[in-house]
C-alpha cells in the first residue's frame, strides 16, 4: 500500500503517490507489487468510486429492475459523459502541472576532491556543491549561495518581476534558515540571470544544495496547488446537512410506501423513493451559477483557479489592501534631498544633481542593488529613480589592479560628464563596489562598501527606514528635529529613506561582517519621494464603504505615510480621528505596556499616561475613530495582550511596517473573529496573506499567482467590487438553484406518494420529461443572469438551515401538496371519472385519470417554482434581462399548456396520458396552476422582504456576541478603552 517517493521525502499511499509519480516522474520500484502505474486507470478508479456516481449506479440498477429503461439509459449516458469530461479536465490539469513542476537540467557539481562533474539535476542531494555559471541557469533545487553574487528573477515564486540580487551567506554562528537568509538563498524554479565570482579570475558562483523535491520553495507551491487550503464555508456545510435531512425524509417516505404498497413490488418502490428525494443532478446544478460567474470574470480580465471561492466572495466583510503597487503607483518620483547633521537639517534640494560634492551624493549614487545586464539597468524602481536623479552611470567592473588584493570589484559608479553637470557644480570622483549587504525586510536596510578608483578612501554607505538608520548612527550626528521632520513628511504622504556613512579601515574589507559595517555611522540626510495614489483607488474604496464593507491597509511602509494614503483613498474621512496603538515588550525592569494616543498631537506618545487615557477616551466617546498600529506593536499585542487583540482588530484600519508573516497572521486573526477576509496585493510580501485569505486577489500575472484564487490583468483594485458583485450573484444563484432542486425533489416526492396511495405511478417517459426537459433545462439557464451594477449594503444569506429557509420551503411544499391533492379530488368528482383498476399497481396501471391530473399540475409546478425562487434585486439583474431563461420559460410553459389542453395522439401514447375531452376541466387545472403561482410568488416576496429587514439585525447581533465572548472586551456599541499594564483608570465604562 505504501511506497517511498524520494522527491517528496516520505512514504505515500497508493493513489497519492501515483499522482506524485506522474507529476515528478519518480520511478516505481519493481519490487513493489500490485501498483497501478497507469495514471488514467487510477483516475478512472477514483472517479467511479466517487459517492455521487456510486449512488447513480445504484439508482440505474433500481430503475432498470422497475422497467424504466429509457430513463435509466439517459441517466447512464449523461453520467458517462460527465465522467469523461471530468477525467479529461483532470488529465489536462495534471499534464499542465507536470510541465510546470518537472525541471530536469544538466548541472555541474564540485566534489570534495575539487573535481567538477556534470550530472542530471535529478541526482542532486542536499550537501552537493553546485556551480552557478556566469550566464545563469534555472535552479532545479534550493541552495545557499556561498561564493559570488547572483542576479535572480524570482517572479515564479513571488510575483515580483524585478530581479533580486543574491549575496553570499555571511560567516557566523547562526543556524541557516531559508526564510531568514532569503537574500542568500537560491530557490528552485527561479532563473539566475547572471552570476559573478567574488575573486579575480573566478567564474560564476558556488552554492550548496539545501532542499530538493517537495521540500523546495517550488515544491511547496506545487503542494499548495495539489492540496489547497480547505474552504470552510457555511453554504457548502449546510448543503451536506440539508441532503441528510432529505435522506431522513426519504426514509419516512419509504416507511409510508411499505404501509400502502403491495408486497410484490414493495422493495423496489420503497427504494425508488430515495432516488426521488435526493436529486442526482443537485451537485451539477449548484455549480452552474459559479461557472457562469467564472466565465464573466474571465471576460473582465479576472482569472479564477478555485471556482468554489467565487461563492465565498459574496460573504466578504473586510478587504485588506497592500499599499505600494496596489493602492498607489508602483513607481516613485524623487521629491527632494534634505541634508542633515547634528546641527540640524538644511533646506530641501529638489534635484540631487544640485548637491555639492560629498558623501551624501556618493551615497545616493552607490547605495543600491541595481544590476547591469546587456547594457540595461535592472532593479527596484525606487533605486532606479534614485540613480536616475543623480545622473550617475553604472559600469560593470573596475580596474583589476586595485590595492585590495584578489577581492573582485563588483561594479563602478561614474558621475555624469562635466558638460552634463549643472553650472558651478563639480562632480564626485567615481566609486568602486567591493562589498554589498542587500536589503532585508526584517532589517529594514541595506549597505555597500566602496572605495575610490585606485583603492583609496574606503567608505560604508547605508540606506533604509529612517527610524532604523537613525538608531545605527552616533547620536551627535542625528539632527534634533529628526522626529518632527520625519513626521511632517510622512503625514503628507511622502516615502522617506535615510542615508548614513562612515569611513572604513581598508585592511579589513575582505573579512568584515555586516554587524560591524552597519554600526557607529554618521547621519547624512533624507531622501524624500512621492508615491502617487492610483486614480481608481479612491472610487473603489468609496464603493466598498457604501456597501458597508470594511477596508484595511496592510503595508510595510511608515505608519504616518500609510495613514495619509488611507485618508487620500477615503478609508478615513477628514473628520474621523486616528488613534495610534503603541505596545512595548517587557524589559529587564519593566512590564509590557499597551498605550493609545491621538494622532493629532505630535507629542502625544510622551504625555503622561493617565492624561493620555482620558483624552483618548473623550475622543472615542465623541468622535468616530480608527486605530493604526505598526508591526512591532502588533507582535507585542499578539504575544502579551491577546485579550485586547480582538477589539484592536475590530477598529484597526492601518497596519504599517508589517512583515510578510505578520500580514498572514493578521488575516488569520481576522478570520478567528468570523470575518470573511479578502486580500489584494501585487508582490512577494503578499503571497502568504493571499493564500491565507478567504478571497485572495493578485494583481501580478507571474507564476506565483497560481497560489492565489484570483488573478487580475488590470493593475488596480477596480476588480474588487466586480469580484464581490459576481460572488454575491453566484451565491444567490447557488442558493436559488439549491432551493429549486429541493422543491423539484419534494414536488416529485409528493406526486409519487399520492400516486402510490391510489396504486399507480408516473410513467418512464413522464419521469424523463420532468427531469430532463423541464428541470434540467431550467436549472442550466437559470444561473445566466448577471450581477447587479451596484453593491448593496447588506450581504446575501449563506445558511440553508436557517428558520427562514425552512419556513419558506415548508410553506411552499404544503401549498404544492394541497394543489396536487385538490387536483386529484376535482378529478374524482367529475361525472365522467372512471376509477382505476386496483388489481394492477405502478406504471402497469397507466394511462389513468389520477396520473394525468397529477402530471398536468406538477408539470406547471416545476416551471412555477423556477420563477418564484429566481431572485433578482439587489444582487442580480432583473429576471427579464436573462433572455435565454425567459425564452426557455415561455417555451416550456407553451409545451405544458399544449400537453394539458391539446395533446396530440402521439404524445398521449408516448407519455401514457389519459384522453380527456372536457375543456372546462383542463382550463380548471391551468387556473389551479396559476393560483399556485400567484400564492407562491407573494409568499416568496414577503419572505424576501422579511429576511432583508431581519438580516442586518442578525448579522449585528452575531458579531456583537462574538466580541462579547472575550471577557475583557466591551460590546461593539461601547467605545474602545485604553489600558496599560502600568496603570489603570477607573471609569464606569472602562474595565478597571
Amino acid at each position: 500500500r505504501y511506497m517511498w517517493v524520494t522527491k517528496k521525502g516520505a512514504f505515500c499511499v497508493g493513489p497519492l503517490c501515483l499522482y506524485c509519480i506522474y507529476i515528478y516522474g519518480v520511478a516505481v520500484p519493481s519490487e513493489v507489487p500490485h501498483v497501478l502505474t497507469d495514471l488514467l486507470s487510477t483516475l478512472c478508479h477514483l472517479q467511479v468510486l466517487n459517492p455521487f456516481y456510486i449512488f447513480q449506479v445504484f439508482s440505474i440498477i433500481l430503475w432498470m429492475s422497475d422497467r424504466y429503461y429509457y430513463y435509466a439509459a439517459c441517466i447512464l449516458f449523461i453520467s458517462l459523459i460527465s465522467i469523461s469530461i471530468s477525467l479529461y479536465e483532470i488529465r489536462k490539469q495534471s499534464t499542465t502541472l507536470r510541465n510546470m513542476a518537472r525541471l530536469v537540467v544538466t548541472v555541474t557539481v564540485q566534489r570534495d576532491t575539487g573535481e567538477e562533474e556534470n550530472v542530471s539535476s535529478e541526482e542532486l542531494v542536499p550537501g552537493d556543491c553546485l556551480l552557478i555559471p556566469p550566464e545563469g541557469l534555472m535552479l532545479p533545487c534550493d541552495a545557499a549561495l556561498l561564493v559570488g553574487e547572483c542576479m535572480v528573477n524570482e517572479s515564479m515564486l513571488t510575483g515580483e518581476s524585478i530581479p533580486v540580487m543574491k549575496t553570499p551567506l555571511p560567516v557566523g554562528e547562526d543556524t541557516y534558515s531559508p526564510d531568514f537568509h532569503r537574500r542568500h538563498t537560491l530557490f528552485c524554479g527561479t532563473q539566475v540571470i547572471q552570476a559573478k565570482g567574488r575573486r579575480q579570475g573566478s567564474r560564476g558562483g558556488l552554492a550548496v544544495v539545501t532542499r530538493t523535491g517537495f521540500f523546495t520553495a517550488k515544491g511547496s507551491l506545487i503542494n499548495s496547488i495539489l492540496y489547497p487550503q480547505p474552504i470552510s464555508f457555511r453554504f457548502y456545510q449546510d448543503a451536506l446537512k440539508f441532503l441528510l435531512i432529505l435522506g431522513i425524509l426519504a426514509l419516512a417516505g419509504t416507511i409510508y410506501s411499505i404501509v400502502v404498497l403491495s408486497m410484490s413490488k414493495l422493495l423496489v418502490r420503497a427504494l425508488d423513493i430515495v432516488t426521488i428525494v435526493v436529486p442526482p443532478a443537485l451537485p451539477a446544478a449548484m455549480t452552474t451559477g459559479t461557472i457562469y460567474a467564472q466565465s464573466r470574470l474571465k471576460k473582465s480580465g479576472v482569472f479564477c483557479i478555485s471556482p468554489p471561492r467565487i461563492n465565498v466572495c459574496g460573504k466578504v466583510s473586510v478587504f485588506c489592501f497592500d499599499k505600494t503597487g496596489t493602492l498607489t503607483e508602483e513607481g516613485l518620483d524623487v521629491w527632494g534631498i534634505m541634508e542633515g547633521s547634528g546641527s540640524g537639517f538644511a533646506e530641501l534640494v529638489p534635484d540631487p544633481r544640485l548637491l555639492p560634492p560629498g558623501p551624501l551624493l556618493s551615497a545616493l549614487a552607490s547605495c543600491h542593488s541595481v544590476a547591469l545586464l546587456e547594457g540595461q539597468l535592472l532593479g527596484d524602481p525606487l533605486e532606479l529613480k534614485m540613480i536616475e536623479s543623480t545622473g550617475w552611470v553604472r559600469v560593470s567592473s573596475g580596474c583589476p589592479g586595485n590595492s585590495f588584493g584578489n577581492v573582485r570589484v563588483l561594479a563602478v559608479m561614474r558621475p555624469p560628464a562635466s558638460e552634463l553637470q549643472p553650472a558651478g557644480i563639480v562632480g564626485n570622483p567615481p566609486g568602486e563596489w567591493l562589498q554589498r549587504f542587500p536589503f532585508s525586510s526584517s532589517l529594514q536596510r541595506m549597505s555597500v562598501v566602496t572605495v575610490g578608483l585606485g583603492g583609496s578612501n574606503a567608505l560604508v554607505f547605508l540606506k533604509g527606514a529612517p527610524e532604523m538608520v537613525a538608531s545605527l548612527c552616533v547620536k551627535d550626528s542625528v539632527p534634533a528635529q529628526f522626529s518632527d521632520t520625519l513626521r511632517h513628511f510622512a503625514s503628507e504622504g511622502f516615502r522617506v529613506l535615510a542615508l548614513a556613512y562612515k569611513p572604513l579601515n581598508e585592511s579589513c574589507v575582505k573579512t568584515i561582517e555586516r554587524g560591524t559595517v552597519e554600526s557607529s555611522l554618521r547621519f547624512l540626510g533624507l531622501l524624500v519621494m512621492k508615491n502617487q495614489v492610483k486614480p481608481e483607488s479612491a472610487g473603489v474604496i468609496g464603493t466598498l464603504k457604501q456597501a458597508h464593507l470594511r477596508t484595511v491597509m496592510v503595508t510595510g511602509d511608515n505608519i504616518l505615510t500609510a495613514v495619509n494614503v488611507a485618508r487620500t483613498c477615503g478609508m478615513m474621512q477628514s473628520e474621523e480621528r486616528v488613534i495610534y496603538v503603541h505596545a512595548t515588550p517587557p524589559g529587564n525592569h519593566s512590564q509590557p505596556t499597551l498605550r493609545f494616543h491621538l494622532g493629532e498631537s505630535s507629542r502625544a506618545a510622551e504625555q503622561d499616561g493617565l492624561t493620555q487615557v482620558s483624552t483618548c477616551y473623550r475622543c472615542m466617546v465623541r468622535y468616530s475613530y480608527h486605530l493604526a498600529i505598526n508591526g512591532k506593536s502588533f507582535s507585542v499585542l499578539c504575544e502579551y495582550f491577546p485579550e485586547y487583540l480582538p477589539k484592536v482588530l475590530m477598529r484597526g484600519t492601518v497596519y504599517a511596517r508589517m512583515a510578510p508573516e505578520q500580514k498572514t497572521q493578521l488575516v488569520k486573526e481576522l478570520q478567528k473573529l468570523n470575518y470573511r477576509v479578502g486580500m489584494c496585493g501585487d508582490g512577494a510580501n503578499d503571497c502568504g496573506a493571499l493564500r491565507a485569505a478567504d478571497v485572495g486577489v493578485s494583481l501580478s500575472e507571474a507564476e506565483a499567482s497560481v497560489a492565489s484564487p484570483f488573478t487580475s490583468k488590470t493593475n488596480n483594485i477596480s476588480c474588487v467590487p466586480l469580484l464581490i458583485r459576481e460572488g454575491r450573484c453566484a451565491l444567490v444563484t447557488s442558493f436559488s438553484l439549491f432551493k429549486y432542486m429541493a422543491l423539484y425533489s419534494l414536488i416529485q416526492f409528493c406526486s409519487v406518494l399520492i400516486l402510490y396511495t391510489v396504486s399507480t405511478n408516473l410513467s418512464d417517459l413522464q419521469f424523463l420529461f420532468f427531469d430532463l426537459v423541464l428541470v434540467t433545462s431550467l436549472a442550466i439557464v437559470m444561473g445566466r443572469g448577471g450581477p447587479s451594477s451596484e453593491l448593496h449594503p447588506q450581504r446575501p444569506p449563506a445558511s440553508l438551515l436557517s428558520l427562514q429557509v425552512f419556513a419558506s420551503l415548508l410553506l411552499h411544499c404544503l401549498l404544492l401538496v394541497l394543489i396536487q391533492v385538490f387536483a386529484l379530488l376535482i378529478t374524482r368528482t367529475q361525472n365522467w371519472y372512471i376509477p382505476l383498476n386496483t388489481t394492477v399497481s405502478g406504471a402497469g396501471n397507466l394511462p389513468n385519470l389520477e396520473d394525468t391530473s397529477i402530471f398536468a399540475v406538477s408539470g406547471f409546478q416545476y416551471i412555477i417554482m423556477a420563477v418564484v425562487v429566481t431572485k433578482g434585486y439587489p444582487y442580480r439583474k432583473p429576471l427579464y434581462t436573462n433572455v435565454l431563461f425567459v425564452v426557455v420559460l415561455l417555451a416550456l410553459f407553451g409545451v405544458m399548456s399544449w400537453l394539458v389542453l391539446y395533446p396530440g395522439l402521439i404524445m398521449k401514447q408516448l407519455l401514457q396520458l389519459h384522453d380527456i375531452e372536457d375543456m372546462d376541466y383542463k382550463l380548471l387545472l391551468v387556473a389551479l396552476a396559476a393560483l399556485n403561482f400567484f400564492i407562491c410568488y407573494l409568499l416568496e416576496v414577503e419572505y424576501h422582504e422579511h429576511c432583508s429587514t431581519l438580516g442586518c439585525t442578525i448579522q449585528y447581533e452575531e458579531c456583537n456576541l462574538q466580541i462579547s465572548m472575550y471577557s475583557s472586551i466591551a460590546a461593539i456599541t461601547e467605545p474602545l478603552w485604553v489600558q496599560s499594564r502600568l496603570y489603570s483608570l477607573s471609569h464606569p465604562m472602562l474595565p478597571g
